[in-house]
């Protein structure tokens, strides 16, 4: 019996042993398939990740390179990441040469980490350059696809760290939007780019407000303000929610989320058509309301997949959509036909399902969403949409009036479940052009680290510009870094500053022309003044550290920034090796004085409430009314008040908007505080109807509007006007 216990544990013991050999091998991380042959654009960067630190002095030339198909040593640069343990592997200046039949990169066993392990063996990955987007082509060629990802899946862990099925959220040359509005008489929405309009859920065209709001839209009759109309309401069933408008020329654009419910179970349909149903697409339904009181509708475009973003050029509509198609099925059933679907009442009825020849996909990709692009014209709703499709997702997008930008994180490069760290993804940039109806995919770069949302985006001049987050900033052992990218029009690298504010990470950005400002966060709130006149070398010039943080930036005038986010207290804890608390307080409103760029000031503050108070312009730009004319700076807001008794008790105390009026020699002034209470009465918490989700102007009457009422209000003297209930 001992004998038989000494023998299992010592085989124990083996097996323990191999194990931490195995998992304690220096490795690279998203390791190419063995007999693998990749395809890649012309200016691929590789992204090479590794199990530990590279040491510096083994990373040559000689440890990593590429050979064409001649065997000829191809010019690439080598770089590390901030935490060494990233190898970026930069094209040739000119990219690599489509006449090569395939190039080799080849990783030799010497190469060592920073503990003294080597790779153990040579490895060497073969792949072949493409100039344009490839095509699927075949059910074949798309089942391998997913096929291949479902192998990748099976041989590191069951599931993935996140779902790659998420969604959205400077003045450049021109102004901010909401500028443009003080040279007409009503306002329009705050966009992030003027000429680019985004879709909200108020629009207003001087006479009528529009209203999305739960399962219908309202059309309200503005003037005169003390005798507001509900002219009329266009209600939806249960399976479409609108949440998105653009109006143009008296057509209504409503964008929503259409679930198809079917008594018969997703497995018994599939199963009988071979074709897996549309279960959630993002509809746009249009309606001309040159008469608002009778809207007639006049054409729906929808798209499979959940709503991503969309913009407006004049009358033209982009949107775009994600869909994360059930690819798991394939397991019991290679007979399905997974392509993703569309309709648009200008071609005909029914469901189309997009060509195999037209789902294009990113080389490099391996993600398993669709991205569709949809673009229609407004003015012409008998001309059929175009529709483009590719595999690979985006996250978050930026748009200016000649091109479109997704950014994507990737997730799906790192096998998942095989290692103890998560891993910190870089981000890719795909660009396309915009002309009319046409969408055209024009390039894709590799930039270190990932993007918070559109406003870490800009263009100007040419060049694309870019703000991210590397790493994370509670791991401590591989402490955050931030950088700045810019590129030029074929997202070729032209300058970049990097290992900004390490341990932190981008809480908010803009971009206005030669200036760019960043605020990062960790315990103090560093505002970075960057000035990239020359795309080739940008350089901070000054840098700001006060306490709290801004999670949106907005310009005032040339020399002035507002930041709008939360104060921070930082707690002292008591014992050996404590760290600090830091508390997230009342909102944090700044005026920055940045005419001396090498010297920001933070001029004035403004705090409003204690722990739990909350305005939507935290997380949503499009909550800001501001006209810099007008003197008015307004927002929905929920105030909190801090209890003595607990720091973490919170005592209710207002619901409704704030309406300032800014001047940059005197300050924040408070001029109103609007609430939609019923009957006026003081609520003891906060709730749904009362809340204000926007406000706007129509010539000098600011409306507010809440999904239980819209009130007006003299834009001089804030006396309440008139008051229509909306239920």
């Amino acid at each position: 019996m001992k004998k038989w216990i000494i023998l299992g544990g010592v085989s124990l013991l083996f097996i323990a042993g191999l194990s931490y050999y195995f998992l304690t091998q220096f490795k690279l991380v998203n390791a190419w398939e063995e007999n693998e042959e990749a395809i890649v654009m012309a200016n691929k960067v590789w992204s090479i990740q590794f199990t530990e630190k590279i040491s510096t002095e083994s990373l040559r030339s000689d440890s990593i390179f590429v050979l064409d198909d001649q065997g000829k040593k191809i010019k690439t640069a080598l770089s590390l990441s901030d935490d060494q343990k990233t190898v970026y592997i930069d094209p040739p200046k000119e990219g690599y040469q489509l006449n090569a039949k395939f190039y080799t990169l080849h990783f030799k066993k010497d190469l060592e980490s920073s503990a003294g392990r080597n790779l153990g063996r040579d490895t060497s990955w073969k792949f072949v350059v493409k100039e344009d987007l490839p095509v699927i082509g075949s059910k074949d060629e798309l089942n391998d696809y997913y096929k291949n990802l479902l192998k990748e899946e099976e041989r590191t862990s069951s599931g993935g760290w996140f779902s790659s099925d998420t969604s959205e959220s400077g003045m450049s040359e021109e102004k901010s939007s909401a500028d443009k509005a003080a040279n007409t008489e009503y306002s329009q929405t705050n966009n992030q780019v003027q000429g680019v309009d985004e879709a909200d859920i108020v629009k207003t065209d001087g006479k009528h407000i529009f209203q999305a709001e739960e399962n219908e839209i309202r059309i309200i009759k503005a003037a005169p303000e003390d005798d507001m109309k509900l002219l009329s309401k266009i209600s939806y069933p249960g399976e479409f929610t609108p949440n998105q408008l653009f109006l143009h020329e008296g057509k209504l654009a409503v964008i929503g989320n259409q679930y198809h419910y079917t008594s018969n179970p997703y497995e018994e349909m599939e199963k009988d058509s071979k074709i897996l149903p549309m279960m959630m697409s993002t509809k746009a339904v249009i309606y001309d309301v040159k008469n608002p009181a009778k809207p007639v509708l006049i054409r729906e475009v929808e798209l499979e997949g959940s709503y991503m973003s969309a913009r407006k050029v004049e009358s033209m509509v982009y949107l775009v959509t994600m869909h994360h198609p059930d690819y798991w099925l394939l397991r019991e059933n290679e007979g399905l036909d997974i392509r993703p679907k569309y309709s648009d009442t200008a071609s005909g009825t029914g469901e189309k399902i997009v060509s195999y020849d037209e789902i294009n996909y990113f080389p490099e990709s391996k993600e398993s969403n669709y991205t569709m692009i949809a673009a229609f014209d407004l003015n012409q709703p008998g001309k059929k949409a175009a529709v483009t499709t590719y595999l690979g997702s985006g996250e978050q997008m930026y748009m200016s009036k000649e091109n479109l930008y997704l950014a994507v994180a990737n997730w799906a490069e790192y096998p998942r479940g095989n290692w103890t760290e998560m891993p910190a993804p870089d981000t890719t940039i795909h660009k396309f052009s915009i002309k009319g109806m046409d969408v055209e995919f024009q390039g894709s770069a590799l930039v270190q680290g990932t993007v918070l949302n559109q406003f870490s985006m800009d263009e100007h001049d040419g060049h694309f510009r870019v703000v991210t987050t590397k790493g994370y900033a509670w791991d401590e052992s591989r402490p955050s870094s931030n950088a700045l990218y810019i590129l030029d029009e074929n997202l070729k690298p032209t300058g970049k500053l990097e290992s900004l504010a390490r341990g932190e990470r981008i809480y908010s950005a803009r971009f206005m022309g030669d200036r760019i400002y960043m605020v990062t966060f960790k315990e103090t709130d560093p505002l970075f003044v960057i000035e990239a006149s020359n795309p080739a070398k940008p350089k901070v010039l000054g840098e700001l550290k006060i306490p709290g943080f801004s999670n949106y930036l907005h310009p005032y005038d040339e020399n002035h920034l507002i930041g709008f986010g939360h104060d921070t207290k930082i707690v002292v804890e008591k014992g050996a090796g404590a760290q600090p608390r830091i508390l997230t307080d009342g909102v944090k409103i700044s005026l920055f004085d940045v005419s001396d760029m090498h010297n920001p000031k933070e001029k004035f503050t403004e705090i409003i409430g204690g722990r739990g108070t909350y305005s939507p312009l935290n997380d949503d730009h499009k909550a800001l009314l501001f006209n810099k004319d007008k003197n008015v700076f307004a927002f929905p807001i929920s105030v909190y008040q801090n209890s003595q008794e607990n720091e973490y008790d919170q005592i209710f105390e207002f619901q409704g908007a704030y309406v300032y009026s800014i001047d940059s020699d005197k300050g924040f002034e408070l001029q109103s505080k609007i609430n939609h209470n019923t009957n006026g009465q003081p609520s003891i918490y906060e709730e749904y109807d009362p809340a204000i989700k926007r406000l706007l102007y129509i010539s000098n009457t600011l409306y507010a509007l809440s999904p239980g009422k819209i009130t007006s209000h003299d834009l001089k003297s804030y006396r309440h006007i008139g008051t229509l209930g909306l239920r």
